[in-house]
């Protein structure tokens, strides 16, 4: 029972900061956060830009993709393949997570599951993610990112790093003959 508890409380607090920060900023553009609405309709500028430093800026900007905006040339039926795959991948990590996973796993699947839900949730309300992030050096960019997408990202490197750990620890064991 104290697992599962763990494992939601990260899972929910991903979601909650992702869909906090992005709530935000819409009201700060808006002046108010709609529930659901079509991407379209809440800020018809596609990129609104705030220079914080030299390397970093705060932007407004939809993607109707995934991952470094990948698929958008899906068209319309982008937003409900999307959200059918994501849902479906979810759907297995959270499955993993509460029933097989080892316990370097929890943490690691329960930030990618978050930040995955987290974007789903975008996708829901308005057929595209909210990406703010923007981190620069001259005129070279990372595409923007958000919460979500950090969450994802650091679970799947600890994630790995874990496995790592965990698999040479076993070859170690296996050499040393226990």
């Amino acid at each position: 029972m104290k697992k599962i508890i763990k494992i939601l409380a990260i899972v929910f607090a991903v979601i909650l900061l992702d869909q906090i920060t992005k709530d935000l900023l819409l009201y700060l553009i808006t002046g108010n956060v709609p529930l659901f609405a079509p991407a379209w309709t809440i800020v018809p500028m596609p990129y609104l830009m705030y220079h914080v430093c030299d390397i970093f800026n705060i932007v407004f900007t939809w993607n109707p993709g995934t991952s470094f905006s990948l698929f958008r040339s899906l068209g319309e039926s982008a937003p409900i393949i999307i959200i059918l795959a994501t849902s479906f991948v979810t759907g297995f990590i959270l499955y993993r997570l509460f029933t097989r996973a080892e316990k370097y796993e929890q943490i690691p699947l329960a930030l990618i599951a978050g930040g995955a839900i987290g974007n789903l949730i975008d996708r829901i309300r308005f057929g595209a993610v909210i990406d703010f992030l923007d981190f620069h050096i001259a005129e070279y960019r990372w595409p923007a990112f958000n919460i979500a997408d950090i969450c994802i990202c650091i679970g799947i490197g600890l994630y790995l790093l874990n496995w790592f750990i965990v698999y040479r620890r076993n070859i170690k064991n296996t050499k040393d003959g226990k």
